[in-house]
């Protein structure tokens, strides 16, 4: 891979205050673009199932009940050939029974798929027209049948699953955004769940917002990852500042622990994506907060990548974006709101915005690289929206050193891609 590194200057900015901006030129290649019938705007990520790669889109072709754009689907896409299979389209039950929007990717657990949606199910969250309050699913991937498994929003269950699934011995964990034990004026603060897979049964592990303040944190938006048999995750809000929280939670004792409660500043603010593990360290990135704060709609700073030492509750700040500004655009990426994969010691995310190109007034975004030694990030590509696609969100996948991923608009009819890239 070719780098060319130069700096940025313009206007009043001084070149001798602007760290050089690493440009790799990787190809991005669309691997398929969505046009609607085959599902839209995915915003989650890709799983690999024996070289056949599965996903999700949040819109679809079915679901009249609330429009024409439709409640989702899961998909699956042979990267050598590039031929897409819709495996089920949601909706397709009166009343969006069987789910409805499914935002995270799937888990593959003994050959069957299980991803979560936000809406639809038994239980009806009267929110914005849309019915209920959101379901586990499962999918055969062989004959595409979608069997029900959970609704969520029965008593203190949780609601709004925005995240995916993991599996820890059998057992399935995740979590709510909404819902919960506390906080019931508002919609709830949200779950950790457990379910069984084989009985449907689904057990509250922990209602967040149970302390004052909601200093233990609220609406977790991401998954959670097990290390060593404690859960750890992120929340999007309060904590000891109101700026979301990484914690843990250790399932054989049920008790909750703030790792590390954000500012709302340099350190970072509003976590939106899960973690990962890197031998005892965890990284994960914030949508806002960080020491720049170069455009109007991110005043408050433009998102960050940070570690956290699991032993000691440390929190460093790798990188804070929109280090790169030029008439204030941020270059190098800002607001992201998917987590990162390693591979080989160096980080690799996405931003949905930033970046140098432009489609009906918005950036693209960018895909970048990150080394957690020296800091330094490397942007890959640039979104530029028509055919590459626009707008990432979702985690990316690695597989034998091409990186797969989605965006949530771009291609040919607007709806979306997904796209490879070899660093």
């Amino acid at each position: 891979m070719k780098r060319v590194f130069f700096s940025l200057c313009a206007g009043a900015i001084s070149c001798a205050l602007l760290p050089a901006l690493a440009i790799a030129q990787s190809k991005e290649t669309a691997v398929l673009r969505f046009n609607h019938t085959d599902g839209a705007n995915p915003t989650a990520g890709l799983i690999d199932v024996n070289g056949t790669l599965y996903g999700t889109t949040a819109w679809g072709p079915n679901c009249p009940k609330v429009g024409t754009a439709g409640c989702g689907t899961v998909f699956s896409i042979d990267p050598t050939t590039r031929a897409e299979t819709v495996l089920y389209a949601f909706c397709s039950q009166q009343n969006c029974t069987d789910g409805q929007t499914p935002q995270a990717s799937l888990i593959d657990v003994n050959g069957t798929l299980y991803g979560t949606t936000q809406w639809g199910g038994a239980v009806n969250c009267a929110n914005a027209g849309y019915l209920g309050c959101g379901t586990i699913f499962s999918i055969d991937p062989t004959t595409g049948a979608e069997t029900f498994v959970h609704s969520f929003g029965k008593g203190k269950d949780g609601t709004q699953p925005l995240a995916g699934l993991i599996d820890v011995n059998g057992t399935l964990y995740g979590t709510t955004s909404g819902g919960g034990a506390n906080c019931q004026g508002s919609g709830g603060c949200g779950t950790v769940f457990a379910l069984d897979p084989k009985t449907g049964a689904e057990t509250v592990l922990y209602s967040f917002c149970a302390q004052q303040n909601c200093s233990d944190g609220s609406e977790p938006f991401a998954g959670i990852i097990d290390v060593k048999g404690t859960l750890y995750g992120t929340t999007m809000f309060g904590g000891a500042d109101g700026g979301g929280t990484v914690f843990g939670f250790n399932v054989k004792t049920g008790a909750e622990t703030v790792l590390h409660s954000f500012s709302g500043g340099t350190d970072g603010s509003a976590p939106d994506a899960s973690l990962i593990d890197v031998n005892g360290t965890l990284y994960s990135t914030t949508t806002t907060g960080g020491s720049n704060a170069n455009r109007q709609y991110c005043a408050g700073g433009c998102g960050t990548v940070f570690s956290l030492d699991i032993g000691t509750g440390v929190e460093a700040v790798l990188y804070a974006f929109c280090n790169h500004p030029i008439n204030h655009e941020c270059r190098d990426g800002d607001f992201p709101v998917a987590g990162l994969i390693d591979v080989k010691g160096i980080l690799y995310g996405t931003t949905p915005l930033g970046g140098t190109y432009y489609l009906n007034g918005t950036e693209g975004g960018v895909l970048f690289a990150l080394d957690p030694n020296t800091g330094a990030e490397t942007v890959l590509h640039a979104f530029g929206g028509s055919k590459d696609g626009r707008n990432p969100e979702a985690n990316l996948l690695d597989v034998t050193g091409t990186l797969y991923g989605t965006t949530i608009g771009g291609g040919d009819h607007d709806y979306g891609t997904v796209f490879k890239l070899r660093p």
